[in-house]
């Protein structure tokens, strides 16, 4: 049975039918709940007393429950709930104040009672209002079973979380010990915009991201990362505890941020869980836990929830580097620098359909199966992501063209010097103008970005953003044209095929998989980013590594892909990796 679209059984049922009838005012009816359950406001007016006593006279079967997408609902089931509450009693936590910033239907409050026997106050806030009803129907249901237990004042709220008032709540509880519970929505702020929600908090930057970061993808938060920041900096000099399901996208961030904000928290756990089987859905999820007003801490400590006895990993910072594993990164730590050498993103055009081509019997066909001749001059080989199987590659299965050798060059050089492209660009004019980022507004016609100089370097060294091989590809010229990547790609660029297997070398050996294993995280949307990348010291991996086996992997090299290269080159090598300043201040000593 549903009343107000909220399920309700048939013991509340009874019991609301049997205890209200004859009541005819909500006062009255709101004092009779809470002398009963210790939930106040029950009823907000007459009317909502006068409809649920008129279904309750009455057999209703009740329309669906509407698609949930817009408020990232993922219900916590009752069962998980329960094994949090008592996860967090084993901790010997016995919170007076509950708290519950997104409290759904209400199975963390009710796990909450179950569990927590001195409870003085719980407050609950919920937007969907008929998740408002079922909750304060599901704690009618816990005290209709559990008629003893213990009994706080109980305060569930119809409001957006964004316009609640935690600060308040902390100033007036001040001296109590807190819990801020539950599981906030799973879903980012740009995906609740295109749903037109009304669960948002007031657009800001609130991480000051750079214009073009948050332009670029930085700025679409997780609503329930800012949930979480929220609840830490407004309760973090409380005595009390925070637990939050999310994402584990959320728990790195906040971590990774802790060496910014340094908010009063200490013993950060991330207690991972199988969403699949909670929530049959495919999301890396886990427990956020930390201690609050406590002297600040930097890392994280990693448990199965299920097998919680010791932890298997632990991740945070370590002095002034974030790394996934701290325990692997102390022995590569050596390398963790600066790289000599600047890592680029593959070039970017969002118009694959047009722009990215195949090669049928000399003839280019595009993505709408469209043949096309074309003057080869801005045609060129391209990978991505799912090319960099091999070690080495001089060979591309796609084309692509390319109208600028840097960023907002202007084009109009295509129409005299390549008129067949320009004809074929102009006539799909309307799938450039289709381009949804920014980056494209006031830009010359056919734009793209992730181009310059590194992008037309004969010999580069590349790796895939989106895959966890840890594993480096050398990328050879293609009919004597440098081959391009796309930006799922990461790149160095060389003149010298040289400079660039002697690179590839050291960052294919065993010393650069463990660096990268201990600062990567398996579960984030990109492995690598340029960011990453940097931090690897192939000055310093240069120096570690043994002639031997520098010359036994080159001879390797040699042997599978005809190379035919020696080591004349290596001392170029490091002295090109070299910092000039040292030389500078040589010469004036």
């Amino acid at each position: 049975m549903k009343i107000f679209e909220a399920n309700i059984s048939h013991q509340v049922s009874d019991f609301l039918n049997d205890n209200l009838k004859r009541i005819t005012s909500f006062e009255k009816a709101n004092q009779k709940m809470y002398d009963t359950f210790g939930i106040i406001h029950f009823f907000d007016n007459n009317a909502e007393l006068e409809t649920i006593k008129e279904i309750l006279a009455i057999t209703h079967n009740v329309v669906e429950e509407p698609d949930r997408a817009e408020y990232g609902d993922f219900q916590t089931n009752s069962d998980l709930a329960n094994k949090v509450t008592l996860h967090l009693l084993s901790k010997e936590i016995s919170p007076k104040i509950v708290i519950e910033p997104t409290c759904g239907k209400g199975n963390f409050i009710i796990a909450s009672l179950r569990n927590f026997k001195h409870i003085k106050n719980i407050f609950g806030i919920e937007i969907y209002k008929p998740y408002v009803w079922e909750t304060k129907f599901n704690i009618i249901d816990f005290f209709l079973d559990n008629p003893k237990a213990n009994k706080p004042e109980i305060s569930i709220t119809h409001c957006n979380v964004f316009d609640f008032d935690f600060k308040q709540m902390a100033q007036k509880y001040s001296t109590k010990d807190f819990l801020v519970i539950g599981n906030p929505p799973w879903v980012t702020n740009s995906k609740l915009g295109s749903l037109n929600s009304t669960n948002l908090p007031k657009k800001t930057n609130f991480k000051n991201h750079s214009g073009l970061d948050a332009m670029t993808g930085k700025g679409n938060f997780d609503i329930a990362e800012f949930i979480t920041l929220t609840m830490i900096e407004t309760f973090q000099n409380m005595n009390g505890h925070l637990l939050l399901l999310v994402k584990n996208s959320v728990i790195k961030n906040i971590v990774f941020d802790q060496n910014k904000n340094r908010y009063k928290i200490a013993f950060i756990e991330k207690q991972c869980i199988n969403s699949k089987k909670e929530f049959n859905v495919s999301v890396e999820a886990a427990l956020l836990y930390c201690k609050l007003n406590s002297n600040p801490t930097f890392d994280c400590k990693v448990f199965d929830f299920y097998d919680n006895k010791t932890s298997y990993l632990k991740f945070g910072w370590l002095s002034d580097k974030f790394v996934s594993n701290i325990d692997t990164y102390i022995h590569t730590k050596e390398i963790d620098g600066k790289c000599p050498f600047v890592w680029r993103q593959g070039l970017k055009h969002d118009c694959s359909t047009v722009m990215e081509l195949d090669k049928v019997n000399g003839h280019y066909v595009n993505g709408l199966n469209e043949e096309i001749k074309l003057e080869d001059g801005l045609v060129y080989g391209i990978l991505k992501s799912s090319d960099l199987k091999n070690t080495v590659i001089s060979q591309t299965r796609k084309f692509t063209i390319v109208t600028q050798k840097k960023v907002g060059q202007e084009t109009k050089y295509i129409k005299s010097e390549y008129p067949k492209i320009y004809k074929y660009l102009t006539s799909h004019q309307s799938s450039f103008d289709a381009r949804k980022s920014s980056i494209y507004n006031n830009k010359p016609l056919f734009s793209i970005f992730g181009i310059g100089d590194y992008s037309f370097k004969p010999f580069k060294v590349a790796i895939s953003g989106l895959y966890k091989t840890f594993h480096f590809t050398l990328i050879l010229p293609q009919d004597n044209k440098p081959v391009m990547l796309d930006d799922t790609c990461y790149l160095i660029g060389f003149d010298k095929i040289e400079f660039a297997v002697y690179s590839l070398i050291l960052l294919n050996s065993d010393t650069t998989v463990q660096f990268l294993q201990s600062v990567t995280f398996a579960d984030a949307k990109r492995t690598f980013t340029k960011d990453v990348l940097m931090r690897i010291d192939l000055l310093e991996l240069a120096k570690q590594i043994s002639k031997a086996d520098l010359q036994r992997e080159l001879k390797m090299l040699n042997e599978k892909y005809k190379l035919n290269l020696k080591l004349n080159l290596w001392d170029n090598f490091i002295n090109a990796m070299t910092p000039v300043s040292n030389g500078q201040i040589a010469m004036f000593a």
